[in-house]
């Protein structure tokens, strides 16, 4: 083993216990003892120097190529070990270096203008639609679920997502709704089945727009739900309710005034938005250089101060803030799962790297989620501060009226391919 990736994760590794292979058969253990030992081996000496210059970047390249695997427990816990230890420790001079460049430039890997936002959401979403049936829900919600108690289905989770996010909304019949960012139109055709308001949904990804249109007819609500391939910059008119979930993490920071100046010309003086994005619970800082480059390129997580000082700027009222502190790591321990039950079958669409990939992007992220504390943010915004109740009860009160709404008119689960 290279002497250096010695000393520095003999330094980093603090506790639990890990055996490292390198090339050339050696091994080494490293951290306290404590807890079920775990393993990895490099199949080449070349990975070990790359891992070393850049673990953010190379840790997923080299899984994804099957030059760093696995050789005692999985992969989900092999990750968590290490980002706990990371969260203990401090990382090589060179890696906060890394970090540091990042930021700086972060902005020229977030510029989405219409163009490259197109590209950049293409790249995710239009995938094969297949793919994303093997670890969704059937309604193909791909966000955060609400687990409302534990136990829950991700099924069950998902429609509670949906319900929390229309009660907050304060949406009913006499509203006209936009969704930005409407994904496969789930949460656009519960609005418009449970509540009869109108919605318009836009999205990006042609592979979404198909499938939510033809959702909509198929449901018999295609007058009330009404999904467009289109940016949301190009989105004209007035609506009384706004709601956005899953979307913002693709604005980048730079981006942010434009998107709450928009909300301010979009939303009528007495509506409602709700946005729903992950955050960061540090400071600023810059997209995974491995989640950038084969995930979600054009992505950034954001820091809830960044995001509360451009709402102050576009004049908009915060009349409501709720932290989804876990919900998104079970969601995506869920999503894990059943990707790996069903693995074969996305071997069979695309390749044995692509699924190392999916698996590698479905486990760190988790562990950002379990580890890190990365959070769902939900903010409320209106342009009025009269125009939602003082208090928080009307969101129990509705969430109880809108299951009432679920029975007397079921909520479909099975999407239609």
């Amino acid at each position: 083993m290279i002497a250096l990736a010695a000393y520095f994760l003999g330094k980093l590794l603090r506790f639990g216990q890990i055996e490292v292979a390198s090339a050339d058969g050696t091994t080494k253990i490293f951290g306290d003892g404590s807890g079920p030992l775990l393993g990895v081996r490099f199949t080449d000496r070349a990975a070990e120097w790359e891992f070393l210059l850049d673990p953010a970047l190379a840790g997923g390249e080299l899984y994804m190529d099957g030059r760093l695997q696995v050789t005692r427990g999985d992969l989900y816990e092999v990750m968590e070990f290490g980002a706990r230890n990371l969260a203990i420790g401090a990382a090589p001079g060179w890696v906060a270096l890394w970090d540091k460049l990042r930021a700086a430039i972060r902005n020229v890997h977030q510029r989405n203008d219409k163009l490259r936002a197109r590209r950049n959401i293409a790249s995710h979403y239009d995938l094969d639609h297949r793919l994303y049936d093997l670890f969704l829900d059937a309604d193909r919600q791909y966000s955060c679920a609400y687990f409302e108690r534990p136990g829950q289905s991700l099924e069950e989770a998902q429609l509670a997502k949906k319900r929390h996010i229309a009660a907050k909304l304060l949406i009913d019949e006499r509203h006209r709704a936009l969704d930005i960012g409407c994904g496969f139109g789930g949460m656009g055709l519960y609005l418009a089945r449970t509540t009869g308001a109108r919605v318009e949904g836009v999205t990006l990804s042609q592979e979404q727009h198909d499938i939510a249109t033809r959702r909509a007819a198929d449901a018999g609500l295609a007058e009330r739900a009404d999904f467009r391939l289109q940016d949301y910059r190009d989105v004209e008119g007035s609506f009384d309710r706004i709601v956005s979930v899953g979307m913002f993490e693709h604005v980048g920071a730079a981006a942010f005034d434009e998107y709450f100046a928009h909300v301010h010309r979009l939303l009528s003086d007495d509506g409602v938005m709700l946005l729903h994005a992950i955050g960061r619970s540090d400071s600023p800082g810059a997209t995974n250089p491995w989640i950038q480059k084969y995930i979600f390129p054009g992505g950034y997580i954001p820091s809830l101060s960044e995001v509360l000082a451009s709402i102050q700027r576009s004049k908009l009222y915060v009349t409501d803030i709720e932290i989804l502190r876990l919900h998104y790591a079970d969601t995506l321990k869920a999503w894990r799962e059943r990707f790996l039950a069903r693995r074969d079958e996305a071997k069979a669409m695309y390749d044995e790297r692509f699924c190392r990939m999916w698996e590698f992007y479905l486990a760190g992220s988790e562990t950002s989620f379990r580890v890190d504390g990365h959070m769902v943010f939900q903010i409320q915004l209106a342009k009025r501060q009269d125009v939602v109740p003082p208090t928080r009860d009307y969101i129990g009160v509705r969430e109880a009226q809108l299951r009432r709404r679920e029975e007397s008119a079921p909520v479909p689960w099975r999407a239609t391919a």
